[in-house]
């Protein structure tokens, strides 16, 4: 399983941050199993969130990037792509993903990377923060998304300009 060396969670207090969960709908077991964990981690953090959901991942960073652009701090991605017999995984799965970075790139606000590729459902089941689930990707993509807005900030203050 992937999730070895994973960083350890810490506290993080996301007070005041604002972030958008924009997430598919296909594959709803799992992927309203990302949505649940995302949401529990955001929680718990304190901040502030909104839900959007979108048809597929392709659209995943178009919505991304009007969410960002108006007023979200942070964006959550959540999808889920299943590798099937014909190219189209590989097509979906690039251009979600470099979307997604682009995204990130252009707004210079964080998107927590929360699109599963995979090979096969029990993947997905595997990672989605579902009881039997050995991972929980929603909830680690919702932290990354909130630690990198603090650490952004942190470079930004005043203080720091000195």
């Amino acid at each position: 399983m992937s999730g070895e060396g994973a960083p350890q969670a810490q506290d993080i207090d996301g007070t005041g941050v604002r972030v958008t969960i924009v997430a598919g709908t296909w594959h709803d077991v799992i992927t309203d199993g990302l949505i649940a964990g995302a949401q529990r981690a955001l929680d718990t953090m304190n901040a502030t969130t909104t839900l959007v959901r979108v048809p597929g991942s392709f659209e995943l960073p178009l919505v991304a990037k009007a969410a960002l652009e108006n007023g979200a701090d942070a964006v959550v991605a959540l999808g889920v792509i299943i590798r099937g017999g014909t190219p189209h995984f590989e097509y979906v799965s690039d251009a979600a993903t470099s979307g997604l970075t682009r995204v990130a790139l252009d707004t210079g606000k964080p998107v927590g990377f929360g699109l599963l590729t995979l090979d096969d459902e029990q993947q997905g089941l595997d990672r989605a923060g579902l009881p039997d689930s050995k991972e929980d990707k929603g909830a680690e993509a919702a932290a990354a998304a909130v630690e990198t807005v603090l650490t952004l900030r942190k470079l930004t203050s005043p203080a720091l300009a000195n």
